[in-house]
């Protein structure tokens, strides 16, 4: 678990070279906001969360589901990270922030990617 990291996986990297082959410019992880978003615009007052499948529980997606071994250590730890997200999104939009969720199975599909980046930041 200590070898698990929260910045710099395949998916983020892949949504920031899409994002900057637009032209957008972005900061990241901003620690003042509400869950350390992974990328922000700060100038268009938006948000992307680049979530992993699994550790963020996507429904309906492959990599979303639950461990069949141990149930009772991953159920409540994989709920805590669902709840606090919910939280977080939450956070954000009442401080005025239009977020985007953009999951690890999302990023494979390029011309999708950009599609849902031009809508979010355009």
């Amino acid at each position: 678990m200590r070898a698990i990291r929260s910045r710099g996986m395949k998916p983020e990297l892949h949504v920031r070279r899409t994002a900057h082959g637009l032209g957008y410019q972005f900061r990241l992880h901003r620690t003042d906001l509400p869950g350390k978003p992974d990328l922000v615009f700060p100038g268009r007052h938006r948000v992307i969360f680049v979530h992993g499948c699994f550790w963020h529980q996507h429904r309906g997606c492959q990599d979303g589901r639950m461990p069949r071994s141990n149930p009772a250590y991953w159920r409540p730890k994989l709920r805590r990270n669902v709840k606090r997200d919910a939280e977080h999104l939450a956070r954000l939009k009442m401080d005025g922030w239009k977020v985007l969720v953009i999951w690890e199975c999302e990023t494979g599909d390029e011309a999708g990617l950009r599609s849902k980046l031009r809508r979010h930041l355009g």
